[in-house]
């Protein structure tokens, strides 16, 4: 049984108080259906409005969809008991892009990685403080960052904290919704070379949407290009990817740039200007 597994969701915003026209619906996502199996991250590459953070709350149970289903672990997310709840939101987890205004701004280091202890297990004092320190080890801070508030971070380090917060219980599934994309190009790496190495370390699972086709190969064990709110193909491999004749799939690949600005064509820098 797969881990994560989205079978046929569509999803809609009511759009009647929003406009006059015929049209009574903005359809957002159409029939999508993909799995996630245990330890492995599913790539969702899209450009802006293919729907791709629509679905990603969907999987979080935060946006019902229309119809369709979204099973974790066996359960439908928008069918459960309290208990089973309790157990989904535990093993389900998020790191948003804006790595600000995901935490409470009058919160220490140590109050935000805290939040999920205290939520789901009864844990001393004392042993609270030594899981936030090892969990700030574990993501490349220390002790001394403690005490510090989120103004005092820069912002990929406010993102390391947030990833902390994310793998304190251990979760099965880590939705990363453009988690890298605010970063620059150096502390990028660092943030996608940390992923990695949490995944293996801790056995994890992810669904990492971004826009960022490298950012996505770089992390990713299967690539799902969403336009449109459809779900074009999906890849399982960078060779699949690179050699598919889909016209959404050649526009995407016609969008990355070169390492260096003098293998940029001029026809790739008109595109994405």
């Amino acid at each position: 049984m797969s881990l994560l597994q989205v079978k046929q969701v569509n999803f809609s915003y009511n759009s009647k108080r929003l406009s006059k026209g015929n049209n009574p619906t903005n359809n957002i996502l159409n029939e999508i259906s993909f799995a996630i199996e245990e330890g492995t991250c599913l790539g969702l590459i899209g450009t802006s409005g293919a729907g791709k953070s629509t679905l990603g709350k969907v999987i979080l149970g935060i946006q019902r969809p229309q119809q369709g289903q979204v099973l974790f672990q066996g359960h439908d997310i928008y069918k459960l008991n309290k208990a089973t709840q309790q157990k989904i939101r535990r093993d389900l987890q998020v790191v948003f892009q804006d790595s600000y205004s995901a935490v409470n701004p009058r919160m220490t280091a140590e109050q935000i990685i805290s939040e999920p202890l205290e939520n789901f297990e009864k844990l001393s004092v004392g042993e609270k403080r030594r899981r936030v320190i090892e969990l700030l080890e574990r993501v490349g801070l220390s002790e001394r960052d403690l005490k510090k508030y989120p103004h005092q971070f820069s912002g990929g380090q406010l993102q390391r904290i947030n990833i902390a917060r994310a793998i304190a219980l251990k979760p099965k599934l880590i939705v990363l919704d453009e988690s890298v994309s605010s970063l620059d190009m150096v502390t990028q790496s660092l943030i996608l070379k940390l992923l990695s190495k949490l995944k293996d370390d801790f056995g994890l699972s992810y669904l990492f949407i971004t826009h960022d086709i490298k950012a996505a190969f770089s992390i990713s064990d299967q690539i799902g290009v969403l336009e449109k709110g459809e779900l074009i193909e999906l890849y399982d491999s960078k060779d699949q990817f690179f050699s598919s004749k889909h016209p959404i799939v050649k526009r995407l690949r016609d969008s990355i740039l070169a390492e260096h600005p003098r293998f940029r064509t001029l026809t790739t820098k008109m595109k994405l200007g």
